[in-house]
């Protein structure tokens, strides 16, 4: 059982699982933005545009309540699915533009470090060893 917590804890400690746990929190506040942002933004716009007031509230009612019975309306919303979609997209958009960006970035260091000449080799052991014999030869 030691054995087994000790594996657990390195894999828990390694910088990995650290980097992917900011990752999913950085997400999530992502997607709270972009969720705001189509439903609060871009909803709001295209109901003005299309004629309705509330975007979220376009279904397809396929069966109207009936209060008698008890029995709720059941309907297709489609409207919530449009505004889904249109998260959905703007997500995949900024991530798209967040990996192009950090590939560009990656290309251009990489051409950058090609164009720097690599500097010309040291002397090795034997060449320095070679050097200080003839010296010492020269002083005595």
């Amino acid at each position: 059982m030691k054995k087994f917590l000790r594996e657990f804890k390195e894999f828990a400690m390694r910088g990995n699982v650290f980097d992917m746990a900011v990752g999913v929190i950085i997400g999530g506040a992502f997607g709270k933005i972009t969720t705001s942002l189509v439903n609060d933004v871009f909803m709001p716009v295209l109901s003005l545009l299309t004629g309705s007031m509330d975007f979220t509230q376009w279904k397809l009612v396929l069966k109207a309540a009936n209060e008698s019975t008890g029995m709720a309306e059941v309907s297709l919303n489609y409207g919530n699915f449009i505004a889904t979609v249109v998260d959905f997209l703007l997500i995949a958009l900024v991530v798209f533009l967040l990996v192009k960006g950090m590939n560009a970035l990656h290309r251009r260091k990489k051409t950058e470090e090609a164009a720097v000449p690599p500097s010309p080799p040291g002397p090795t052991t034997e060449e320095l060893l070679t050097e200080i014999r003839d010296l010492l030869k020269e002083k005595s």
